[in-house]
């Protein structure tokens, strides 16, 4: 497995990798400012501009603090959340990293079809909703076994990335079906991988090349085992 993450890393520099990486931020980014905007839209909207108080009177600027809290509120859970939106939306263009990395170091297999983009867009959002609501839930977790929380972080995340990042790479050359019964025999191996994915999770920048890098392990990782 380590050598499977280190010719994912040899290959970083890869203009293909950067095109994926690019897109898929710049899809993020854009997303959370359209967050940002709709959060203070909704909070000026919802709470009026003067409140009056009983022997205090008219107060005139419950407005601004409730719109900069809102604010402050969606920066704080769009920092808690950022990885998992961006690395479901890079997922969107993964099947070029697999791409890249085929022709790179297994140019004598047989092109694949590509996955439809609509069949793409729907695993995006079904793999988004889970990432988010389980590190939610997670969250819970980490209130009440904080010594724990790094570990809870990594094994989640380390599952839910080994699994869609192994079905992504499989699915190319087994189908659906094909993929989902080598993702089961090979499951715990595959959760490791994802685990080590997931640790890179934690540190700012880096974090964000985690699918970039997570797809590529996972290419060589299938084709070693398929080899075997």
């Amino acid at each position: 497995m380590i050598r499977d993450i280190s010719r994912a890393l040899g290959q970083i520099g890869d203009p293909r990798f950067r095109k994926v990486l690019f897109l898929g931020l710049g899809i993020t980014v854009g997303l959370l400012f359209l967050f940002y905007i709709a959060t203070a839209w909704i909070v000026a909207w919802a709470v009026p501009d003067t409140v009056t108080l009983p022997w205090i009177g008219q107060i005139g600027w419950i407005n601004d603090i409730a719109s900069g809290a809102s604010v402050l509120g969606a920066m704080f859970l769009s920092s808690f959340l950022m990885m998992p939106v961006a690395s479901a939306f890079t997922g969107m263009f993964l099947d070029q990293v697999a791409d890249a990395v085929e022709v790179k170091h297994y140019p004598h297999l047989p092109d694949v079809r590509p996955t439809p983009f609509v069949e793409t867009l729907g695993d995006t959002f079904s793999f988004l909703g889970v990432m988010i609501l389980a590190n939610i839930a997670a969250f819970i977790l980490y209130l009440f076994f904080i010594p724990f929380a790094p570990f809870i972080f990594w094994a989640l995340n380390g599952f839910l990335l080994g699994r869609e990042y192994f079905q992504l790479v499989a699915m190319r050359r087994l189908g659906a079906a094909g993929a989902k019964a080598m993702r089961k025999k090979y499951a715990g191996q595959i959760w490791i991988l994802g685990g080590l994915m997931a640790i890179p999770l934690t540190v700012p920048v880096l974090n964000l090349i985690v699918p970039i890098i997570g797809a590529a392990s996972f290419t060589h990782f299938y084709h070693r085992l398929a080899r075997d």
